[in-house]
């Protein structure tokens, strides 16, 4: 098999559980904001939060959580004074990259802006 081929028969289901699986932890609301801001490198808590507007502080500590626990974020304590914390993607949710390129340029052509006039 070929890289990027689908695997059909037998293997369907697999590859179905997984898709489905990889969807669910990129699809939850605000995930792929606070992706997107961590593909510019490390930040802060205050410094992803500064650039997702709207987000609140609950959403993003539990978005950060489910991040990591996925495998997608490392946190970083760093030993100053105060103690400040940073977050970076690791390799497996650098490789989101592309497929988040991908999405935005798809939701470039095929959804219209909110509040926008049809032409």
């Amino acid at each position: 098999m070929t890289p990027g081929q689908v695997p059909t028969g037998e293997d369907g289901h697999a590859v179905c559980a997984r898709f489905h699986t990889a969807i669910e932890m990129i699809g939850a609301r605000w995930t792929g904001a606070i992706l997107r801001a961590l593909f510019s490198g490390r930040l802060r808590y205050t410094q992803i939060r500064g650039a997702i507007p709207g987000i609140s502080d609950t959403m993003l500590a539990q978005r950060l959580r489910g991040l990591q626990r996925d495998g997608l974020v490392e946190r970083h304590v760093l030993s100053t004074t105060p103690v400040e914390v940073e977050y970076r993607l690791t390799r497996k949710g650098r490789e989101l990259e592309p497929v988040l390129d991908a999405l935005a340029v798809w939701s470039h052509t095929w959804i219209p802006v909110p509040g926008a006039r049809e032409p």
